[in-house]
């Protein structure tokens, strides 16, 4: 087994930098959306493709793709949200093993309310501190870092989210 290259002291620091920064910035977020709005990360998360899908309806395993969830964590959470009126489940019309999930209009009305105090937060938490040459070149960075990362689906059931 070949020695690990151990990381430097500069990327040592970055790296907990960047994972104390996302890590508080998810933080402060989702407190706020919780304060000002009584959704969860986890709601909005869902809802957010929901609403800007047509007709507020996306397959299962679409939903749960545009958020990177597995079909355990993702089937709980329609539950949860099933449970408050915010989203219902319809059977697929088009594949029998499929399912659907779709916006009630209490769930359009609770991300409409929502997303301008949330946009204001990613904001101010985020943007308002980066100049918009430095907001380009942390796009660029990003994108190629994301470029070469491995598929990362982790559970053999990825694929098969109804």
């Amino acid at each position: 087994m070949e020695e690990p290259q151990w990381l430097g002291a500069q990327e040592a620091g970055l790296w907990q930098s960047y994972r104390d920064t996302h890590r508080e910035l998810m933080r402060a977020l989702e407190a706020r959306m919780i304060t000002n709005s009584g959704l969860s990360g986890a709601d909005y998360a869902l809802l957010h493709p929901l609403s800007e899908a047509e007709d507020g309806l996306l397959r299962t395993r679409d939903l749960g793709r545009s958020v990177g969830w597995e079909r355990s964590r993702l089937s709980h959470q329609v539950s949860r949200m099933e449970k408050r009126g915010l989203v219902t489940r319809e059977e697929c019309t088009s594949d029998a093993r499929g399912s659907m999930v779709r916006l009630t209009p209490l769930g359009r009305k609770a991300i409409e309310s929502a997303a301008p105090d949330h946009v204001a937060a990613v904001r101010s938490y985020f943007f308002d501190h980066l100049t918009a040459d430095e907001q380009a070149q942390l796009t660029t960075l990003l994108n190629r870092i994301a470029a070469n990362l491995p598929n990362t689906c982790a559970t053999p059931d990825c694929d098969e989210i109804s």
